[in-house]
């Protein structure tokens, strides 16, 4: 499966929001990855290493569900998540990518993709459709944490 959509961050029509400047965003995005417990629901624990400069590998407990991941970040621009399969999950990678059409015109594009076969499946196509609403979800969740954050930590 191959989803992708927009999160609008600021909105000139909205002056009551106070938008985030592009180091905020990054800064926001970059702590995703660093202290996953503060932005993913159901998250036990995590663990986390710097393999690079720019790269960090992880491993995430959901309970009994482990999960392997690598980050990638590309500053000021992209963070890419390479999730590794397990026997319960299959591989998958997102990306969050920054975008500024015009100037303090922010939004963040995800993009996610899920591989595994047989799709087109009535179940699989149902599935589908759920993760890609839950996708919208977490991340409008997401970039509210970041707002939050940084009006309250000064981000």
């Amino acid at each position: 499966m191959k989803f992708a959509h927009l999160v609008q961050i600021n909105d000139p029509r909205y002056p009551l929001i106070e938008p985030l400047s592009r180091e905020q965003l990054w800064r926001g995005l970059v702590l995703r990855a660093e202290n996953p417990l503060l932005f993913v629901l159901a998250l036990d624990a995590f663990e986390s290493v710097r393999s690079g400069e720019n790269a960090i590998a992880r491993e995430l407990h959901f309970g009994k569900l482990t999960l392997r991941d690598r980050v990638e970040f590309d500053p000021m621009d992209k963070v890419r998540y390479e999730i590794e399969a397990t026997r319960d999950s299959p591989a998958a990678t997102l990306a969050m990518t920054i975008e500024e059409p015009e100037a303090n015109q922010l939004f963040v594009r995800f993009e996610y993709e899920t591989r595994q076969g047989g799709a087109g499946a009535p179940l699989d196509d149902f599935y589908d459709s759920f993760a890609k609403q839950a996708y919208v979800e977490a991340d409008i969740d997401t970039i509210a944490t970041i707002r939050r954050l940084a009006l309250e930590f000064a981000l």
